[in-house]
């Protein structure tokens, strides 16, 4: 039977990121008091440097992505040897999300029409950062994809945590390097955290097969006979 995610508990996932997305597009469209503390806080945070470039270097399409298309196929592959009867859905589901990512991304750069930092040269369309919504989405998706079929709890916690390395090491370099204000990248993450929801919404109603150890034993004893009524275990 599919397992559902709590109401409340998505709701949650879905609602307070949304409410804070729209409070910081809000601002940075007015002009608001947020924008001067964000201003305020990346001229604090700005020192470019190479090790700031090359962490900013994590959301590039080119890194980001092949990640995810790595998980997109272990997970489809696992859920066809499982027997799972939608096992295509939460791979495609991690595909959509990715996909959402410039869609959404493009427009709300041009409509909010934002300055870049003075640490980079004249130019607008920097809100949201679209390399911090890369990271995201394509770490956060393979992280959701590969926690419902990895057994071993430190594993389990070792994805977890290299997940959140990668996107809050995207997101220093970003503001270190002065490529985008700290709002930019907030504001990405609320974005890539509702698409993550999707994915995982998906990723529990899709019902549970088998594993490939499952099938492993069941065709080991399926080849070495079943034990009749008359010579079994009484």
């Amino acid at each position: 039977m599919p397992v559902s995610a709590p109401p409340r508990a998505l709701s949650a996932l879905v609602g307070l990121p949304v409410l804070l997305f729209a409070l910081i597009t809000w601002q940075v469209v007015a002009d608001g008091p947020l924008v001067g503390v964000d201003e305020r806080l990346s001229g604090a945070l700005v020192h470019p440097d190479r090790f700031s470039e090359l962490l900013s270097d994590l959301g590039n399409v080119q890194v980001a992505v092949p990640v995810l298309v790595v998980a997109l196929a272990y997970a489809a592959w696992h859920g066809r040897v499982a027997g799972v009867g939608l096992w295509w859905l939460p791979p495609l589901a991690g595909a959509l999300a990715m996909v959402l990512v410039p869609a959404l991304v493009a427009p709300l750069k041009e409509w909010t029409d934002r300055p870049g930092t003075p640490a980079v040269p004249p130019a607008v369309g920097y809100y949201p950062s679209g390399h911090t919504a890369t990271a995201v989405v394509a770490y956060g998706a393979a992280t959701v994809l590969l926690l419902g079929r990895l057994r071993a709890p430190a594993v389990r916690r070792t994805l977890v945590v290299l997940c959140a390395l990668l996107v809050l090491g995207t997101s220093y370099g970003l503001v270190r390097r002065g490529y985008h204000w700290p709002l930019d990248v907030v504001a990405s993450w609320c974005l890539g955290v509702v698409l993550l929801a999707g994915v995982r919404l998906v990723e529990r109603r899709t019902p549970p097969g088998r594993t490939p150890r499952d099938v492993s034993r069941s065709t080991r004893r399926s080849s070495s006979g079943t034990p009749s009524s008359s010579n079994g275990p009484s």
